[in-house]
């Protein structure tokens, strides 16, 4: 029996099946208020069991709620994302049979645009090369040159949220920024002391530092690609922080072999989790395991704003307009978690 009615209202505790792992504070919010199953480490078949009858799903990024999950969730009226980007979930079809989706979407937006800060320091000064070669033995200070951020030039493919943030960190560090999003308001946006360009080549061609924070659908897939790289200065670096396939990795590969960009940074990649990539084997990219959201902070918000909506929504038998996802198909739609 499902625990909410066709008609919205609670008769008794709803079922909520957690697929990913979330914060413990979700828990401790949750206890008393809603039957919770964790199933982060069941098969998909079990997890399409589980959801038979459940009335709320949370998912992060790893598992996707497809359309024959939602057909085997009969009960099922709100999928949660623990974070930003829905492209793991099919949206439209979920919508078409009357499922709220609903992203926690701001609690992310530190997390992502400091580890993005974090990449560029770390590819203009060789960090990762540099503390590699120090644990072997090797004291290579005459290989140790590297850039300032200081004037240089940073492409932001994306000005949403994650962009807009990654935008003000930079300018403390005095560079200058171009943005790509034809979805912005430019009214709007000309406020941020951001300079937009028209064509995505054109901002390739000039920029020290590509940051890509867009999401990922049919418009923005390999976006990034090999006439792309082929663009970019023999000095720049690629950065992604939003979703994988965005990029050609095998074209990006090619691109950091034969020395078309000089480096690039990871965190997200078109199969996860990463095996068998040829991008492993190089020296001059940074490659960590999609962790833009994970820090303390990010995830105990996650937690409770995701509670905060639940429970708003089993309380109410609604959510506030608000919470409902408008999905663009637009680079100002950022993610990353």
């Amino acid at each position: 029996m499902c625990a909410i009615s066709g008609a919205w209202m609670l008769i008794e505790k709803p079922k909520i099946v957690v697929g990913d792992p979330v914060d413990e504070e979700f828990f401790r919010l949750m206890e008393g208020k809603a039957e919770v199953i964790r199933a982060y480490d069941v098969s998909d078949n079990e997890f399409a069991s589980l959801l038979k009858d459940a009335d709320i799903v949370v998912v992060r990024s790893r598992r996707r709620i497809t359309r024959a999950l939602i057909d085997c969730a009969r009960c099922l009226k709100v999928v949660a994302r623990a974070g930003v980007g829905l492209d793991n979930v099919d949206v439209d079809y979920a919508k078409s049979k009357g499922i709220i989706v609903v992203p926690v979407a701001e609690a992310s937006i530190e997390a992502v645009a400091e580890l993005t800060i974090g990449f560029m320091i770390s590819l203009s000064r060789k960090i990762p090369m540099l503390s590699s070669k120090m644990r072997n033995g090797l004291w290579c200070k005459n290989e140790g040159l590297g850039f300032e951020l200081k004037d240089k030039t940073l492409g932001i493919i994306g000005l949403g949220r994650i962009g807009s943030r990654v935008a003000e960190l930079a300018k403390a560090f005095g560079m200058r920024i171009l943005a790509y999003d034809p979805y912005v308001d430019r009214n709007v946006a000309s406020k941020m002391d951001v300079e937009f360009v028209d064509e995505l080549s054109d901002l390739l061609r000039v920029s020290d530092y590509v940051s890509i924070h867009a999401p990922l659908t049919e418009e923005t897939y390999h976006m990034i690609g090999e006439d792309e790289l082929k663009l970019m200065k023999p000095t720049a670096f690629l950065i992604n922080t939003a979703r994988g396939s965005i990029i050609d990795e095998k074209a990006l590969a090619k691109a950091l072999k034969e020395g078309w960009i000089a480096g690039a940074a990871l965190d997200v990649f078109e199969n996860e989790p990463l095996e068998n990539s040829d991008l492993a084997k190089l020296d001059n990219v940074i490659l960590t395991p999609h962790i833009g959201g994970s820090t303390v902070e990010a995830q105990k918000s996650i937690a409770r704003i995701l509670a905060e909506k639940i429970l708003s929504y089993i309380e109410s038998s609604t959510m506030n307009e608000a919470d409902e996802p408008i999905v663009k198909h637009s680079c100002s739609n950022s993610s990353n978690a």
